[in-house]
């Protein structure tokens, strides 16, 4: 019984965020180690961190102008991809929202790139949500669908 009150704990800590807002920029790095990418967004910088297998996990921590931690969040879901605006947003913006693509590919049926991330969709499925953009880099859809690298591989 204690080595599974003891897994749990540990599960449960899994979880939280192992930086808290405020902590300067030296404490976040020392704590998460380097980012995958760095990327500005207005004033404030967006320290990227992937993780997880396939690609279906991306932390993003904002340091505000001060290089103080803003917030930090696991930003690959359905809520987050929910918040792009077609023909608004563009490749910056995507970019430092949710950090570099698993893929980038180009499609017959888009006049410009295809950004490709992985997630889990509602924690579940293992899914894809595809960013189209114009040749001008200017979000024209967005499309989700099965991973279909992971598609043979459900159920087992």
């Amino acid at each position: 019984m204690a080595i599974f009150t003891a897994l749990l704990g540990a599960c449960a800590s899994l979880g939280a965020p192992p930086v808290t807002p405020g902590e300067p920029v030296e404490t976040v790095k020392a704590k998460l180690g380097q980012p995958t990418g760095t990327y500005a967004s207005g004033a404030d910088t967006m320290l990227e961190y992937a993780r997880g297998p396939f690609g279906q996990y991306t932390y993003m921590a904002r340091l505000g102008p001060d290089g103080k931690l803003v917030s930090f969040e696991q930003v690959l879901s359905s809520e987050k991809f929910a918040t792009v605006r077609p023909r608004k947003d563009n490749k910056q913006t995507i970019l430092s929202t949710f950090g570099r693509p698993a893929a980038q590919v180009r499609y017959a049926s888009v006049d410009g790139d295809v950004w490709v991330y992985r997630y889990k969709e509602q924690n579940v499925w293992d899914s894809v949500m595809s960013v189209e953009f114009d040749r001008n880099g200017v979000v024209q859809a967005m499309v989700n669908g099965p991973d279909p690298e992971r598609e043979g591989r459900r159920g087992r």
